[in-house]
């Protein structure tokens, strides 16, 4: 059987209305895949116990908004017994969307299987946490161990990123002292190379209460945050943070199409008519091209806003749509995945980007 190659021209691509990255964690843990790695009892699980239950319940995370939703967490090194200890630690409720699971089946042998029939039946979820990612692993006598953590770990980003949530591996680190805490994470470097974000958990000294929590990844910006550990609540709570959080002014363009909107509440024509009617509406110019690119760019801010674009071709030009108040409660927009866009190349290549 032929598989085709489905392809996408760059004009297409530059005037598509793809979904934005979804924040489970504002700032912190976008969707895809991501790696949690520490010490053995330096306090993995109590942080992720605690981020499971921040983001069932629609809490911030240290200042940090999160995303409600379903959790799933796989305390596959704990009994139910010690996580409900757990919990009675750390709060007087837990809501009824965070699910534990302390047994499952392992990667290629139906752990796949199980993550997609609870996903069926819980389509709110948001986040996945495994801990840890050696208990779902079999053994493996491959020859490249590299190519054996690249692709057991491709299993689990696959569905992560086909599902639009964040799975969080528990990972461990090499005992040997690194000057780059991201070289101590346990495994080859294709485990640090498959997955979208890398935190490390790491204590100055076994004794201390403080530790700095490493951040990095492809869709977030590099920080580190100092945490100490409170013994009578057991939370980590949050000391100080590399990255200054200046006061992100809205774009203009948003309060625009904001004050646009109330009065239209719907828009459809090409960005040259909405340029015109933003000109008229405010005596604001722009031109098309550059009025697309900030509708493309300010994604996430239009959605906050509770404003939806969608684009579509008609026969003889390609239309955008603004509606406002159509942002469904998970956040998402009414476009539909990146899976379901036109996918043959004769429909590709006839599209024409937006007119001037």
């Amino acid at each position: 059987m032929e598989h085709k190659l489905n392809t996408m021209d760059g004009e297409t691509l530059m005037n598509t209305v793809l979904p934005p990255i979804r924040f489970v964690i504002s700032q912190l843990l976008p969707q895809g895949l991501h790696v949690l790695a520490g010490a053995p009892k330096v306090g993995k699980s109590w942080l992720s116990l605690w981020l499971c239950l921040l983001v069932a319940k629609g809490e911030p995370a240290w200042e940090f908004p999160t995303e409600q939703g379903d959790v799933l967490y796989f305390c596959l090194e704990d009994s139910y017994s010690r996580i409900q200890n757990r919990l009675l630690d750390i709060t007087d409720d837990a809501p009824p969307n965070l699910f534990f699971a302390t047994m499952s089946e392992k990667l290629h042998s139906g752990l796949e299987q199980q993550i997609e029939r609870f996903l069926a039946a819980h389509p709110d979820t948001v986040l996945i946490v495994i801990d840890t990612l050696q208990r779902i692993r079999s053994g493996s006598n491959d020859a490249n161990p590299y190519a054996s953590d690249y692709r057991d770990l491709g299993i689990l980003k696959e569905l992560a990123d086909r599902h639009r949530i964040a799975i969080l591996l528990i990972h461990h680190l090499r005992k040997m002292n690194d000057d780059d805490p991201m070289n101590m994470i346990s495994g080859t470097t294709g485990i640090s190379g498959a997955t979208d974000t890398n935190f490390v958990l790491r204590k100055s000294k076994r004794s201390s209460n403080s530790a700095t929590l490493y951040c990095t990844g492809r869709d977030i910006e590099y920080r580190e945050l100092l945490l100490e550990f409170d013994g009578t609540e057991h939370v980590w709570k949050f000391r100080e943070d590399s990255v200054e959080q200046p006061s992100q002014p809205q774009d203009e363009l948003v309060f625009f199409l904001s004050e646009f909107l109330d009065q239209q509440k719907c828009f459809t024509g090409t960005a040259t008519e909405l340029a015109e009617e933003l000109d008229r509406f405010a005596d604001e110019q722009y031109k098309p091209n550059v009025l697309m690119k900030k509708l493309l760019r300010c994604q996430q801010e239009l959605l906050e806003a509770r404003i939806t674009l969608s684009t579509r071709r008609t026969h003889d030009r390609r239309e955008l749509t603004l509606r406002v108040g159509c942002v469904s409660n998970d956040g998402k927009n009414d476009i539909g995945p990146v899976s379901d866009l036109p996918s043959q190349p004769s429909q590709l290549s006839r599209e024409t980007p937006f007119p001037e």
